[in-house]
């Protein structure tokens, strides 16, 4: 009895070893050469600026948050030449607006692709969740703005992805798919942003979950694009996409771990669309996320600025 006792102790020993190891980056990882446009670093960081530290915390909790957050994209979006649309529904009793600016394509027989962005935060300034992403998605709609596209885009800024809204009917994503399936819309497919600012150079600052850490980056220096099954080629077509300009990426195909589905891809999941989300791993790397010392001075700029320049190129090709 106590050696089986022994054995199985060894057994459950060695289980907890291998998945604590295999819950970090072991494989080595190239850093991002830059993209040396400074000027778009400087818009992308006055975008993060004007969401994170003059609007702050943005959910329907905080006053005028939101409204604020929606008139700053949306001046953004006008100001390049879009037309903006909004998409209003009630929560709490408070109404609240998804936003979105389309930019036509020439070949109408060709179904739109979708990148989107949640613009509300976690009760923190959300510097890297989630305004990173919103100032990316602004970017790429200024340098799209007189560009000529085959595929037609749409640029979707998303609301309450966060708790408490996070997987339910309310949240803006979720509100949005089940109306054009409702519609019985179809599209080519939706690219989210989530988090896409925060990096680092140190060995071993990149997380997993248990088991891919022995297939992956240990340094936080990269892109991750995930998909499921359903997406697997618009996924494999985006990391192409990214490492075609040199921007360090990684593609994941996963249906069954809970943290693959953690964004705004989800809800076009829910409805039989493909979704494909490109993150920097947010808590899988950055110890501040959804804490109040997630700042505008701890992201770089400059991997935001070779991302938006990618996705203007890879849109336009596509």
């Amino acid at each position: 009895m106590v050696e089986k006792i022994i054995k199985y102790a060894w057994v459950a020993g060695i289980a907890v070893f291998i998945v604590a190891v295999s819950s970090f980056g072991w494989r080595s990882s190239w850093p991002y050469e830059g993209s040396g446009d400074e000027e778009a670093a400087q818009r992308l960081k006055g975008d993060v600026r004007a969401l994170s530290a003059a609007i702050g915390v943005r959910d329907i909790f905080s006053g005028d948050a939101l409204k604020r957050a929606r008139d700053h994209i949306t001046g953004v979006l006008v100001e390049n030449g879009y037309r903006v649309d909004y998409q209003v529904y009630e929560v709490a009793g408070k109404e609240v607006t998804n936003i979105f600016a389309i930019k036509e394509g020439r070949d109408e027989a060709k179904k739109p692709v979708i990148v989107g962005a949640h613009y509300d935060s976690c009760g923190n300034p959300g510097a890297d969740d989630n305004a990173s992403a919103v100032a990316v998605l602004l970017e790429l709609a200024r340098r799209l703005a007189q560009t000529p596209l085959e595929r037609g885009a749409r640029f979707a800024f998303f609301v309450n992805e966060e708790p408490p809204f996070f997987r339910t009917n309310s949240m803006g994503s979720r509100v949005y798919t089940r109306y054009l399936k409702e519609k019985k819309e179809e599209i080519y497919g939706a690219v989210i942003l989530e988090s896409v600012g925060y990096y680092s150079q140190k060995p071993f600052s990149q997380k997993y979950p248990p088991l891919l850490g022995f297939f992956f980056p240990n340094k936080g220096n990269f892109l991750a694009v995930v998909g499921n099954t359903r997406s697997r080629q618009l996924a494999f077509d985006t990391g192409r996409a990214l490492r075609k300009d040199k921007i360090p990426a990684r593609t994941l195909v996963l249906d069954y771990f809970p943290s693959a589905s953690f964004s705004d891809h989800w809800s076009f999941w829910q409805e039989g669309y493909r979704g494909v989300m490109i993150t920097d791993t947010a808590f899988l790397r950055n110890p501040h996320y959804h804490q109040p010392t997630d700042t505008l001075e701890k992201l770089d700029y400059d991997m935001m600025a070779g991302l938006a320049a990618c996705l203007a190129s890879w849109l336009t090709e596509m």
